[in-house]
C-alpha cells in the first residue's frame, strides 16, 4: 500500500498571494505546497482524500488515471472545491464520496448543480454521497483492496473525519481527537498529522499538540501536514527534530514536515 502526499499546505497554499516572505519566496521545491491532499493505492486501486482546489493539477502531477473513491475530511473549500473535476473519471459509471453527514450536506449545497436536472452544458460529475459513520473497525468500508476505518476528530466546534488504512493513519484539520478515536488508531505504523505552526490555534493542532497525540501512539514515521508559511521546510524540520526529544519513545522515530510528493509505501 502506498501513500502519497500531493498537497501539504494550508488553505492559503505556498507561496501565499502577495506574501514576500521567506517561506513564500524559497527556491527550495518543498516550500511549494498545493491545498492538503493524498492519494492511496494498492494494487488496482486508487483512492483520493480530499479534492482541494488544485485536484486537476494534482492529478496530472501524481499521474492519476484512475478513481475508485473519493474520502472526504470536511467541506471547508481548500478541501472540496476541485470536487467538479472528479467528472473525468464518472463518464461511465458514479465516484462514491464518503464522508460524515454533516460534510456530505456541505457538499450537497455547494455542488447543488450535480444533484438535480440541468442542461448538459459541459458536463458534470456522477456522484453518490455516502455517511460513513457507520464504519468501524469490526465493520470497515472496502474500496477494492483497500479496508478504511473513519476517524471522527473536530475542527474547533466542527466534526471532522480522518481516515485509517493498514498501518497508515491520515488525521488532518482537527484540534481535538476523541479518546475513541485513539482505539483506532493506536497500533498504526505511519502518521500524517495536522501541524499548522508552533503557535497555538483555535482549530488546528500546532506542532507541540501533534507530537503529544503520536506519542500515545505505535507509529515510528510521524509528519506533519497543513502548513502556514510560518517557517520553511528546512526550519520546521530542524524545529521537529529538537521537538521530538522531548516527547519519550519519539526520539528514535522518523518525525518530520511532509512535503508535496512525499510517497510511503508499506
Amino acid at each position: 500500500m502506498r501513500l502519497t502526499v500531493t498537497g501539504s499546505g494550508t488553505s492559503h497554499g505556498m507561496p501565499v498571494i502577495g506574501c514576500k516572505c521567506k517561506a513564500c519566496t524559497s527556491k527550495n521545491p518543498k516550500d511549494r505546497r498545493f491545498r492538503t491532499s493524498a492519494i492511496v493505492q494498492n494494487s488496482d486501486t486508487y483512492v483520493v482524500i480530499d479534492t482541494g482546489p488544485e485536484f486537476r493539477l494534482q492529478a496530472l502531477a501524481y499521474g492519476l488515471c484512475k478513481l475508485d473513491a473519493v474520502l472526504l475530511t470536511h467541506a471547508h473549500a481548500d478541501h472540496v472545491h476541485g470536487l467538479d473535476n472528479i467528472r473525468v473519471f464518472s463518464r461511465d459509471h458514479s465516484i462514491p464520496v464518503y464522508s460524515d453527514p454533516n460534510t456530505l450536506e456541505e457538499v450537497r449545497c455547494c455542488y447543488d448543480y450535480v444533484f438535480r436536472p440541468t442542461q448538459k452544458g459541459g458536463g458534470k460529475p456522477l456522484i453518490e454521497l455516502i455517511n460513513c459513520t457507520d464504519y468501524n473497525e469490526q465493520k470497515p468500508l472496502t474500496i477494492g483492496s483497500i479496508d478504511f476505518v473513519p476517524v471522527p476528530m473536530m475542527h474547533g466546534i466542527l466534526p471532522t473525519t480522518g481516515w485509517r488504512f493498514g498501518r497508515f493513519a491520515y488525521l488532518t484539520d482537527l484540534s481535538f481527537l476523541p479518546p475513541s478515536s485513539f482505539d483506532r488508531i493506536k497500533d498504526i505504523e505511519v502518521l500524517i498529522i495536522d501541524g499548522l505552526r508552533t503557535k497555538p490555534h483555535e482549530t488546528h493542532f500546532n506542532f507541540d499538540q501533534a507530537l503529544e497525540t503520536a506519542e500515545k501512539t505505535s507509529a515510528t514515521q510521524i509528519y506533519l501536514t497543513h502548513f502556514c508559511h510560518d517557517y520553511t521546510h528546512k526550519e520546521i524540520k530542524q524545529l521537529l527534530n529538537e521537538k521530538k526529544k522531548n516527547y519519550g519513545r519519539l526520539a528514535d522515530c522518523i518525525v518530520e514536515p511532509a512535503y508535496d510528493g512525499l510517497s510511503i509505501e508499506l
